[in-house]
């Protein structure tokens, strides 16, 4: 008995598939779905001459009921669409392909509006560019499609469309990821306290002097290939920076409301490109829960025996909370809001944790807090992306502890380190850049390696320092670290601080004008801001060796026993590390993870001098007292009152 195919649609694409098909197959022809559809058909082909978004969506409805797999074909913009393949009950849909699609495109926004538009409309009959040869070359590549389906044969549009030039015939297949998102194919889990319970597990290291559980080697073959398409990944382009002294890469991640670019720095532009590519993975996972469903919105009076108190990562001055066009207000306990569930390492129990301090997105213009993407971290086992979220979370809190309490720490010799690369590094950036390198040991109590590195400009033109951050067991990869963020920023911002200088230099003047995270960087590339960072610049302390300044460590085979010393360390200053699970399932689909560190009493990373989150953090004024930077604890109006210069 032959396979039974339904075709829904009228217009040429219909009848040419038709033609192609009906000699084999036995054919059910409707013009649209108000008759409905039967349901003992293999394979159903919703085909137009045009774009109609509410067929589609329509197709979804019914076939995910029925189980019926099905395929659509048809014209859009002068493009020929084929695909996706869609099975019912597995992700990835044509409402999937349709929101990848759109996001990858740069008049986003348009098409969504015009989308709502076309959904309310009558179908046009035929699209404008739609040639006869064009609409018979995608009926073949649809009849082929449907051929491999009903002989039992893999798909090869499931995941993938094809887009059809119909002037030139050229096509492409594009894969998308299905949408954690998605109303018609997707069910995410919902969140949930036992879900959140973590138990480490070795994760051992690819090698005796890697910090890394997966090889670099292993991703090539699937980041860029499930991830990066200019039609259709969820990010969808790529740059090379010939200016930096370094191989720079950078991706784009596309969004509703804007493109946001990710870097990768390495010395080599292939494994930049790769590094970007991670780093917008990171991003992603970062901004809103999409691998769990939200589902507890309650008071933190109702929750307190269970949740973070807020207060404990720093919340904004009174007097910010108390001008009128502050975007946020304070903390109220009684206040019903979203919370998901992390884990205490400290208490060693699962935690709540307001959704907009676990996804950085969720505290944009509401809420009571502006957080960052600090102490996100993807990594190749949960214990990788956990104990990098630790270094972050510690790179940034050692970066402010120094600029908020003036801290004279360290200067470092960088060729004491005894490693060529670095010193090549160093030299690199002298000779080709032509700034010199200062470091500084700025490790705090806990004793994690920690590095402030800062490049001088040694002419009057251009930027005229840059100031990054690095932590690592390993203090001379921090400074690497450090080196790469200062070197991305280089040269590339020279002829922007030409441009605004004037704007520059009224943030010297007011703070508060320093409001996006650019600002910082560019305030502190005018001359006259240099000596606010005079108690660094200090060139009559003497050079310290990396081996005066940083003990041995004991090496381990595992990364999970290097993460268990920092929790170990971390507890005996009785400083919590909660961690959410930011997991998607377009990670895990490659193994791997992503999670939001946050560690209580360090300082947030803040950009914009209004947004500054200080109040609730003792620790600020205690350290340097610690430390032996001061003699006494120190008060919140010692604290240096200029915007920090992180990048």
């Amino acid at each position: 008995m032959s396979a039974i195919v339904a075709v829904i649609g009228e217009g040429l694409l219909s009848d040419f598939v038709c033609e192609d098909l009906s000699s084999q197959y036995e054919l059910v022809r409707q013009r649209d779905f108000e008759s409905g559809v039967p349901e003992a058909v293999n394979l159903a082909l919703v085909l137009n001459d045009a774009w109609d978004p509410s067929a589609h969506y329509r197709a979804e409805e019914i076939f995910q009921r029925t189980g019926t797999p099905w395929l659509r074909g048809f014209v859009s913009f002068g493009e020929g669409v084929v695909g996706p393949l869609v099975r019912p009950g597995t992700p990835g849909c044509s409402q999937c392909a349709d929101t990848r699609q759109l996001l990858a495109g740069s008049d986003r926004k348009e098409m969504w509006e015009l989308q709502q538009r076309v959904s309310m409309q009558a179908a046009k009959s035929c699209d404008a560019w739609a040639s006869h040869t064009g609409l018979l070359q995608v009926a073949h590549l649809l009849a082929a499609e449907a051929r491999r389906v009903l002989e039992g044969s893999q798909g090869q549009r499931e995941d993938s469309v094809v887009l059809i030039n119909m002037q030139t015939l050229k096509s492409s297949c594009h894969f998308f990821l299905p949408d954690p998102l998605c109303p018609v194919c997707f069910q995410l889990p919902d969140d949930s306290a036992n879900e959140s319970r973590i138990l480490l597990q070795p994760s051992p290291k690819t090698s005796a002097d890697s910090y890394r559980c997966r090889p670099m080697q292993d991703l090539k073959g699937v980041l860029a290939n499930d991830y990066l398409d200019a039609r259709t990944g969820f990010l969808n382009g790529k740059m090379l920076d010939l200016m930096s002294p370094f191989a720079d890469s950078s991706i784009n991640l596309p969004l509703f409301t804007g493109d946001e670019g990710c870097a990768g720095r390495t010395h080599s532009y292939a494994d930049s490109e790769l590094t970007a590519i991670l780093e917008g993975l990171e991003r992603y996972c970062g901004m809103s829960p999409r691998g769990k469903r939200t589902v507890v919105h309650d008071s933190f009076h109702n929750l307190k025996d269970q949740a973070l108190n807020p207060v404990q990562v720093g919340v904004h001055e009174k007097e910010q909370y108390e001008k009128p066009n502050f975007p946020f207000k304070p903390f109220d306990p009684d206040q019903q809001i979203d919370w998901v569930w992390g884990y205490s390492f400290l208490q060693e129990r699962p935690i709540l944790v307001p959704e907009l301090l676990a996804y950085y997105s969720s505290g944009c213009s509401h809420g009571f807090v502006y957080e960052t993407s600090n102490g996100c971290a993807l990594g190749g086992s949960l214990e990788e992306a956990i104990f990098y979220g630790i270094l972050e979370v510690v790179e940034r809190d050692s970066f402010l502890m120094t600029w908020y309490a003036q801290l004279p720490i360290p200067r470092l010799d960088p060729y004491s380190a005894g490693d060529l690369e670095l010193d090549l590094m160093v030299e690199r950036l002298q000779e080709v850049a032509g700034y010199d390198v200062h470091l500084f040991n700025s490790t705090m109590e806990h004793g994690i390696p920690s590095i402030w590195a800062l490049a001088k400009n040694r002419t009057q033109k251009g930027v005229n320092l840059i100031c990054a951050a690095g932590a690592h067991p390993d203090p001379v990869r921090a400074v690497k670290s450090a080196l790469h963020e200062v070197a991305g920023m280089l040269l590339t911002l020279n002829d922007k601080y030409e441009e605004n200088r004037e704007q520059y230099e009224q943030m010297l003047h007011d703070p508060f004008l320093v409001q996006q995270m650019e600002d910082h960087s560019m305030l502190y590339s005018l001359p006259q801001a240099e000596e606010r960072l005079h108690f660094l610049l200090d060139h009559n302390r003497p050079l310290r060796t990396f081996e005066e300044e940083f003990k041995p460590k004991a090496r381990h085979a595992d990364l999970t026993d290097d993460l268990r010393e920092f929790l170990q360390v971390l507890r005996q200053l009785n400083l919590d590390v909660i961690v959410v699970d930011q997991t998607t399932p377009e990670t895990i689909r490659n193994g791997l993870y992503c999670v939001k560190v946050l560690i209580p009493g360090m300082l947030p990373m803040t950009f914009g001098q209004h947004l500054i989150r200080l109040t609730g953090l003792e620790r600020v004024l205690r350290i340097p007292v610690e430390l032996a930077y001061a003699k006494e604890l120190l008060t919140p109006e010692q604290l240096n009152p200029h915007p920090h210069p992180f990048p």
